[in-house]
Protein backbone atom coordinates (compact mmCIF):
# COMPACT_ATOMS: atom_id res chain seq x y z
CA UNK A 1 0.00 0.00 0.00
CA UNK A 2 1.41 3.60 -0.78
CA UNK A 3 2.07 6.82 1.57
CA UNK A 4 -0.66 8.12 -0.81
CA UNK A 5 -3.16 5.83 -0.07
CA UNK A 6 -3.15 6.21 3.66
CA UNK A 7 -3.13 10.07 3.12
CA UNK A 8 -6.16 9.85 0.89
CA UNK A 9 -8.04 7.71 3.23
CA UNK A 10 -7.09 10.19 6.45
CA UNK A 11 -7.88 13.01 4.10
CA UNK A 12 -11.60 11.51 3.43
CA UNK A 13 -11.71 11.05 7.08
CA UNK A 14 -10.88 15.05 7.66
CA UNK A 15 -13.09 15.60 5.37
CA UNK A 16 -16.05 13.93 6.02
CA UNK A 17 -15.81 14.35 9.77
CA UNK A 18 -18.44 16.98 9.19
CA UNK A 19 -20.86 14.23 8.05
CA UNK A 20 -19.42 12.12 10.88
CA UNK A 21 -20.48 15.25 13.83
CA UNK A 22 -23.66 15.18 12.84
CA UNK A 23 -24.12 11.41 12.98
CA UNK A 24 -22.34 10.37 15.89
CA UNK A 25 -21.52 14.33 17.75
CA UNK A 26 -24.52 13.36 19.66
CA UNK A 27 -23.86 9.74 20.66
CA UNK A 28 -20.01 11.05 21.58
CA UNK A 29 -21.55 13.98 23.53
CA UNK A 30 -23.90 11.22 25.30
CA UNK A 31 -20.40 8.83 26.20
CA UNK A 32 -19.68 11.62 29.24
CA UNK A 33 -23.43 11.54 30.98
CA UNK A 34 -23.58 9.56 33.94
CA UNK A 35 -20.07 9.07 34.13
CA UNK A 36 -18.20 10.36 37.47
CA UNK A 37 -18.68 13.68 38.03
CA UNK A 38 -14.72 14.63 36.40
CA UNK A 39 -14.65 16.98 33.35
CA UNK A 40 -11.15 16.44 33.43
CA UNK A 41 -11.79 12.82 32.86
CA UNK A 42 -14.14 13.17 30.11
CA UNK A 43 -11.42 12.84 27.15
CA UNK A 44 -10.43 9.47 28.64
CA UNK A 45 -13.64 8.21 27.99
CA UNK A 46 -14.22 10.26 24.20
CA UNK A 47 -10.47 8.70 23.56
CA UNK A 48 -11.62 4.67 24.36
CA UNK A 49 -14.86 5.16 22.95
CA UNK A 50 -12.95 6.20 19.64
CA UNK A 51 -10.76 3.68 19.70
CA UNK A 52 -13.93 1.06 19.49
CA UNK A 53 -15.12 2.99 16.72
CA UNK A 54 -12.22 2.73 14.44
CA UNK A 55 -10.67 -0.63 15.80
CA UNK A 56 -14.53 -1.68 14.02
CA UNK A 57 -13.09 -0.15 11.15
CA UNK A 58 -10.13 -1.63 11.06
CA UNK A 59 -11.98 -5.06 11.19
CA UNK A 60 -14.40 -4.39 8.61
CA UNK A 61 -11.69 -3.70 6.34
CA UNK A 62 -10.08 -6.87 7.12
CA UNK A 63 -13.03 -8.90 6.50
CA UNK A 64 -13.69 -7.52 3.16
CA UNK A 65 -10.11 -7.19 2.08
CA UNK A 66 -9.56 -10.70 2.75
CA UNK A 67 -12.57 -11.68 1.21
CA UNK A 68 -11.89 -10.22 -1.92
CA UNK A 69 -8.28 -11.62 -2.35
CA UNK A 70 -9.97 -15.45 -1.86
CA UNK A 71 -12.63 -14.97 -4.03
CA UNK A 72 -10.11 -13.77 -6.84
CA UNK A 73 -7.79 -16.44 -5.62
CA UNK A 74 -11.06 -18.95 -6.25
CA UNK A 75 -11.58 -18.13 -9.29
CA UNK A 76 -8.17 -17.89 -11.05
CA UNK A 77 -8.81 -14.62 -12.74
CA UNK A 78 -8.07 -10.76 -11.99
CA UNK A 79 -11.68 -9.96 -13.20
CA UNK A 80 -12.89 -9.59 -10.40
CA UNK A 81 -10.69 -7.23 -8.31
CA UNK A 82 -10.68 -5.17 -11.55
CA UNK A 83 -14.53 -5.07 -11.31
CA UNK A 84 -13.86 -4.27 -7.77
CA UNK A 85 -11.56 -1.65 -8.42
CA UNK A 86 -14.06 -0.32 -11.24
CA UNK A 87 -16.73 -0.18 -8.51
CA UNK A 88 -14.01 1.28 -5.50
CA UNK A 89 -13.27 4.09 -8.26
CA UNK A 90 -17.18 4.85 -8.72
CA UNK A 91 -17.82 5.27 -4.85
CA UNK A 92 -14.97 7.54 -4.29
CA UNK A 93 -16.26 9.76 -7.11
CA UNK A 94 -19.75 9.62 -5.31
CA UNK A 95 -18.08 10.15 -2.39
CA UNK A 96 -16.38 13.17 -3.63
CA UNK A 97 -19.17 14.88 -5.11
CA UNK A 98 -21.24 13.85 -1.52
CA UNK A 99 -18.20 16.07 0.09
CA UNK A 100 -18.13 18.53 -2.14
CA UNK A 101 -22.19 19.27 -1.94
CA UNK A 102 -22.85 18.69 -5.39
CA UNK A 103 -24.96 15.18 -5.32
CA UNK A 104 -25.75 13.64 -2.01
CA UNK A 105 -26.72 10.81 -3.32
CA UNK A 106 -24.24 8.87 -0.68
CA UNK A 107 -27.15 8.92 1.48
CA UNK A 108 -29.06 5.95 -0.06
CA UNK A 109 -26.38 3.70 0.06
CA UNK A 110 -26.44 4.08 3.81
CA UNK A 111 -29.58 2.42 4.02
CA UNK A 112 -27.60 -0.89 3.00
CA UNK A 113 -26.52 -1.45 6.17
CA UNK A 114 -29.70 -0.66 8.68
CA UNK A 115 -30.40 -4.32 8.60
CA UNK A 116 -27.30 -5.12 10.13
CA UNK A 117 -27.87 -2.01 12.42
CA UNK A 118 -31.19 -3.51 14.02
CA UNK A 119 -29.53 -6.22 15.46
CA UNK A 120 -26.38 -4.39 16.91
CA UNK A 121 -28.63 -1.14 18.40
CA UNK A 122 -29.89 -3.09 21.03
CA UNK A 123 -26.39 -4.08 22.14
CA UNK A 124 -25.36 -0.86 23.02
CA UNK A 125 -27.79 -0.54 25.99
CA UNK A 126 -25.77 -3.23 28.08
CA UNK A 127 -22.89 -0.91 28.30
CA UNK A 128 -24.83 2.51 29.54
CA UNK A 129 -24.11 4.13 31.62
CA UNK A 130 -20.61 4.40 31.12
CA UNK A 131 -18.97 3.91 34.43
CA UNK A 132 -16.03 2.92 33.62
CA UNK A 133 -13.84 3.96 30.29
CA UNK A 134 -12.86 0.25 29.42
CA UNK A 135 -16.72 0.31 29.01
CA UNK A 136 -16.74 2.65 26.42
CA UNK A 137 -14.49 0.88 24.10
CA UNK A 138 -16.97 -2.11 23.18
CA UNK A 139 -19.36 1.01 23.23
CA UNK A 140 -17.44 2.66 20.69
CA UNK A 141 -17.09 -0.75 18.91
CA UNK A 142 -20.71 -1.26 17.98
CA UNK A 143 -21.61 2.19 17.71
CA UNK A 144 -18.12 2.06 14.62
CA UNK A 145 -21.22 -0.64 12.79
CA UNK A 146 -23.70 2.54 12.60
CA UNK A 147 -24.74 2.38 8.80
CA UNK A 148 -22.60 5.53 6.81
CA UNK A 149 -22.07 6.25 3.55
CA UNK A 150 -18.46 7.11 4.06
CA UNK A 151 -17.66 3.90 5.98
CA UNK A 152 -18.83 2.22 3.14
CA UNK A 153 -16.76 4.39 0.49
CA UNK A 154 -13.78 3.75 2.09
CA UNK A 155 -14.61 0.12 3.04
CA UNK A 156 -14.40 -0.83 -1.16
CA UNK A 157 -11.33 1.22 -1.43
CA UNK A 158 -9.81 -1.02 1.20
CA UNK A 159 -11.46 -4.12 -0.73
CA UNK A 160 -9.48 -3.90 -3.57
CA UNK A 161 -6.03 -2.82 -1.68
CA UNK A 162 -4.40 -6.27 -2.38
CA UNK A 163 -4.34 -7.80 1.10
CA UNK A 164 -6.68 -7.65 4.26
CA UNK A 165 -3.23 -5.71 6.57
CA UNK A 166 -3.79 -2.90 3.48
CA UNK A 167 -7.85 -3.00 3.98
CA UNK A 168 -7.30 -2.50 7.84
CA UNK A 169 -4.40 0.17 7.36
CA UNK A 170 -6.90 1.94 4.79
CA UNK A 171 -9.74 2.14 7.60
CA UNK A 172 -7.45 3.06 10.10
CA UNK A 173 -6.23 6.07 8.04
CA UNK A 174 -9.66 6.78 8.03
CA UNK A 175 -10.83 6.50 11.51
CA UNK A 176 -7.87 8.76 12.21
CA UNK A 177 -8.93 11.07 10.52
CA UNK A 178 -12.17 11.59 11.81
CA UNK A 179 -10.79 11.50 14.85
CA UNK A 180 -10.10 15.50 15.87
CA UNK A 181 -13.88 16.24 15.32
CA UNK A 182 -14.90 13.50 17.41
CA UNK A 183 -12.63 14.13 20.44
CA UNK A 184 -14.11 17.87 20.68
CA UNK A 185 -17.12 19.31 22.08
CA UNK A 186 -18.83 22.14 22.85
CA UNK A 187 -17.57 25.58 21.56
CA UNK A 188 -14.57 24.02 20.13
CA UNK A 189 -16.54 20.74 18.01
CA UNK A 190 -18.28 24.21 16.48
CA UNK A 191 -15.33 25.94 15.40
CA UNK A 192 -14.04 22.71 13.89
CA UNK A 193 -17.29 21.88 12.27
CA UNK A 194 -17.14 25.44 11.21
CA UNK A 195 -14.22 24.89 9.13
CA UNK A 196 -15.37 21.23 8.08
CA UNK A 197 -18.06 22.46 6.48
CA UNK A 198 -16.73 25.84 4.49
CA UNK A 199 -17.95 25.50 1.21
CA UNK A 200 -14.45 26.10 -0.59
CA UNK A 201 -12.79 23.30 2.19
CA UNK A 202 -15.61 20.81 1.24
CA UNK A 203 -14.76 21.21 -2.82
CA UNK A 204 -11.46 21.23 -3.20
CA UNK A 205 -11.39 18.16 -1.14
CA UNK A 206 -14.07 16.17 -2.43
CA UNK A 207 -12.37 17.57 -6.19
CA UNK A 208 -9.49 15.81 -5.09
CA UNK A 209 -11.05 12.69 -4.06
CA UNK A 210 -13.01 12.72 -7.71
CA UNK A 211 -9.51 12.95 -9.19
CA UNK A 212 -8.66 10.26 -6.86
CA UNK A 213 -11.31 8.00 -8.06
CA UNK A 214 -11.04 8.90 -11.70
CA UNK A 215 -7.33 7.96 -11.51
CA UNK A 216 -8.17 4.39 -10.22
CA UNK A 217 -10.68 3.30 -12.36
CA UNK A 218 -8.28 4.47 -15.37
CA UNK A 219 -5.66 2.39 -14.03
CA UNK A 220 -8.50 -0.58 -14.06
CA UNK A 221 -9.85 -0.08 -17.69
CA UNK A 222 -6.34 -0.27 -18.41
CA UNK A 223 -6.06 -3.35 -16.96
CA UNK A 224 -8.78 -5.05 -19.02
CA UNK A 225 -7.67 -3.66 -22.33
Amino acid sequence: MTELNFVAALLIGLTGAGHCISMCGGIAAAVTIGMPNKPQQHWIYLLYYNLGRISSYMIAGLIVSQVIVQVSALSDSTNVLIVMRILASVMMIILGLYIGKWWSGLTYIERIGRVLWRFILPLTKYFLPLTSPIKAIPFGFLWGWLPCGLVYSTLTWAAVSGSAIDGMIIMLAFGLGTLPAMLTLGSLANKLKSLLNNSYFKRFNGLFIIIYGMHTGYIAINQIW
